[in-house]
């Protein structure tokens, strides 16, 4: 008998956005996140289209589309699977990021979309200063899996070139480096901040510690998990297994265990999945993590995001060297540590189940 996935989804039927497109990209990201595994069948057409409450054409339309993209399989006499190579989602663009976070923000005091719409549009003419020149960044990690998300990100939020550099080598780059002021700032994770300082101290180098911490949408799924879910991590790296988990940590959510983290091979990874009810894991360990899993087990797929707080402190002192045509900030940026985050942070609620739609 084939097993039907319950799907949460959520239309906006006055929304100016196509009902067609609405429902593409929730599919979508249900697949990449791991909501529908390839041995179960999504709900039919008719089903979704009763459900939803929208034409069962729209709803063909857009599994045709899906098909066409790779996303989902029809097998004869079964139904519709996730294909057994769905694409992979590529890392969530920076402008899908912030157009993310103005709206869950906006929401929460109250706006609407067309609030948010007209708001933007009264600001068209407000041109913030740029930076216009491009400058080098010096990142500091332990290892070249770090290094390169870490660059990736700076990169994608700023115009500058990245010196990356792992920490066991950072003294020998000092050393052979004839102008420490060609860094307009050193970045490195929270946990390696103190021994960089140090390293640093005397050149002029303001130090900048990013936290990657996961999507606040990973965190709103977390939130909906029965009371005592247990939850485990795993990444193909340890370091990033283990910031992941402390970033969940951090949210203080009431209603999971975390059990633990662990790199995304060998017996490690088995013992952890059969520990847990959940796996948080990237997209670079996705298929270990569902090779291994219980058809019952959650599988959410974050590859995590760069603190808000820390990408604007690196944005400041990047404006003020364009302004005045050199670095002049001296003292060390500092975020709050992580214990701090824990104690400060909203927690995430219910809020997060409102207005959907579970089919099945």
């Amino acid at each position: 008998m084939t097993v039907v996935t319950p799907i949460p989804l959520r239309l906006a039927l006055d929304s100016p956005i196509p009902i067609r497109r609405q429902l593409a990209e929730q599919l979508k990201r249900v697949i990449a996140n791991g909501g529908v595994t390839r041995e179960q069948a999504l709900p039919s057409i008719r089903e979704m289209a009763g459900f939803l409450g929208i034409n069962a054409n729209t709803v063909a339309r857009v599994i045709e589309d899906l098909k066409r993209s790779g996303h989902v399989e029809a097998r004869r006499g079964k139904g519709v699977f996730v294909s057994a190579k769905p694409p992979v989602r590529s890392t969530e663009s920076l402008r899908d990021r912030l157009l993310r976070d103005v709206v869950i923000r906006a929401a929460a005091i109250g706006m609407t979309a067309d609030d948010v719409a007209v708001g933007v549009l009264s600001l068209t003419e407000v041109r913030p200063d740029a930076v216009t020149e491009a400058v080098e960044v010096l990142l500091v990690e332990c290892s070249p899996a770090e290094l390169e998300f870490f660059a990736r990100e700076i990169e994608a939020h700023f115009p500058v070139r990245v010196d990356k550099v792992l920490h066991q080598d950072l003294a020998a780059t000092v050393a052979r480096r004839p102008r420490a002021d060609r860094w307009a700032a050193a970045v490195t994770s929270f946990f390696h901040l103190p021994q960089v300082e140090r390293r640093l101290g005397g050149l002029g180098v303001p130090v900048i510690a990013l936290l990657a911490e996961v999507h606040l949408e990973t965190l709103h799924q977390l939130a909906q998990f029965p009371s005592g879910t247990r939850v485990g991590v795993t990444s193909p790296n340890l370091e990033t297994a283990h910031n992941l988990e402390h970033s969940i940590a951090n949210a203080g959510l009431p209603n999971i265990t975390l059990v633990g983290a662990c790199p995304a091979e060998g017996a490690a990874l088995a013992r952890l999945v059969r520990r847990v009810d959940a796996m948080v894991c990237s997209t670079a360990a996705v298929d270990q993590v569902r090779h291994l899993a219980r058809p019952t087990m959650q599988v959410l797929v974050d590859d995590r995001a760069l603190d808000q707080r820390a990408i604007e402190m690196l944005a400041a002192i990047l404006v003020r060297r364009g302004e005045d045509g050199a670095s002049t900030a001296s003292a060390t940026a500092r975020p709050r540590s992580p214990t701090a985050d824990r104690r400060r942070r909203p927690r995430a609620g219910p809020a997060g189940r409102a207005g959907k739609t579970r089919l099945g």
